[in-house]
């Protein structure tokens, strides 16, 4: 996982509840989790979007 193991994780988890602190970071990763899925939404709907466009471009 990007070379990164478990000592480096939790070094960056101690320094985000120093910076957010403990309070807002359920918070923050729930802005962080409904960005994330947002995105695969609309990685995901964009080729459907061009489907229906060809498909309408071949019927007229």
């Amino acid at each position: 996982m990007f070379g990164i193991g478990m000592p480096e994780l939790i070094i960056i988890l101690v320094i985000l509840v120093v910076i957010v602190g403990p309070g807002k970071l359920p918070q923050l990763g729930s802005s962080l989790g409904g960005a994330i899925r947002g995105f695969k939404k609309a990685a995901e709907g964009e080729p459907t979007t061009i489907e229906t466009e060809q498909h309408k471009n071949i019927e007229v």
